[in-house]
């Protein structure tokens, strides 16, 4: 069911500035701090402890910084270290994929504010940049086969996303000390946090399974409260299908229809890459062709870092997606 749409004479315009997203970097800090050296002393012993490089965790998070800096610049020129090259990758393609998504963001806005002027031609305009955009962080995010080796990704990288809620490995939780008695749970990082696909899903009136929902749903809980805000504000705007279908106009069936099939296209391609780089990778480890790697625990083998059964998930939302494909005849 379309959700109930604002008084048309009475709604707001939405602007980006009131949700703390950036013009020029979009979700991504424009200034973001570097971590001083004795605080990431924690992160650390954590590595240490893990049997793992403690440089990898400090160079991450000053790469995190450079990157949000340096959009597109060359990983060359950060100081190499051994074994470092596809987690600096990692973190690299996640930054480019954010900025990939900047003028998604301002054509989300713009079309928003096209319906409630309302005007056709701003509306398909934005419509189209959305279309470009969606394709755009498919491009960016190509880049994983270039920068971060499935191995090492399956092996070392995904352990630190992977979190503490919906894991086998850790079934009643972790406990943290100074903070909780009692052991807590956490979901892994995961592109079902990332606060543009709610955003796109939201505008184009995407509706998933009540299983995938409830799961991204819960996922949300883990964006910035202004980000959060944003996507709601999107979900509350007047409803795009509804616009594009009582309009009548071709040219705006079309153009929704593309980002529809775009964002789909996005989705078919995350599951190419989730299958290379961990139903693959599993299957290489458990056949121990990559013995010089920490085994990770077999109950995270077919799971995303969210803790989801990740190929499903990844089907479902999918599939679900190109249902909200719009026939002329409604």
């Amino acid at each position: 069911m379309e959700p109930q749409s604002q008084d048309l004479k009475t709604a707001p315009f939405l602007t980006l500035g009131r949700f703390h997203i950036s013009e020029d970097y979009g979700f991504l800090l424009p200034s973001p701090l570097i971590l001083p050296r004795n605080l990431a002393l924690p992160f650390v012993e954590v590595s240490r402890n893990l049997g793992l490089p403690p440089i990898l965790v400090h160079s991450d998070l000053v790469l995190a910084n450079w990157t949000t800096r340096n959009p597109g610049g060359n990983l060359d020129t950060i100081v190499s270290f051994p074994g470092g090259e596809s987690l600096r990758g990692f973190v690299l393609v996640t930054v480019l994929v954010e900025k990939a998504a900047v003028p998604g963001i301002k054509a989300l806005v713009q079309a928003v504010n096209a319906i409630l002027q309302p005007s056709p031609d701003s509306l398909l305009q934005a419509l189209q940049q959305l279309r470009v955009s969606i394709q755009d962080i498919t491009g960016a995010l190509g880049q994983m086969h270039d920068y971060v080796d499935p191995d090492i990704f399956y092996a070392v990288i995904r352990i630190f996303l992977s979190g503490w809620k919906d894991n086998p490995a850790l079934p009643v939780g972790l406990v943290y000390e100074g903070v909780s008695k009692e052991p807590l749970s956490y979901s892994g990082g995961s592109a079902a946090q990332s606060t543009i696909l709610h955003a796109f899903d939201e505008f184009l009136g995407v509706r998933h399974s009540k299983e995938s929902a409830d799961f991204l749903y819960r996922m949300r809980d883990y964006m910035p409260p202004s980000h959060r805000a944003f996507v709601e504000e999107i979900r509350l705007a007047p409803s795009l299908r509804t616009h594009v279908l009582s309009s009548g106009n071709r040219q705006l069936l079309t153009a929704y229809n593309q980002c529809v099939e775009s964002l789909a296209a996005l989705r078919t391609y995350h599951l190419a890459l989730v299958t290379k780089y961990l139903i693959t990778a599993a299957s290489k480890a458990k056949a121990q062709r990559t013995s010089h790697l920490p085994r990770p625990p077999q109950a995270l083998e077919e799971r995303g870092t969210g803790g989801t059964a990740v190929v499903s998930f990844l089907k479902s939302v999918r599939d679900k997606t190109l249902e909200a494909l719009l026939h002329p005849s409604g």
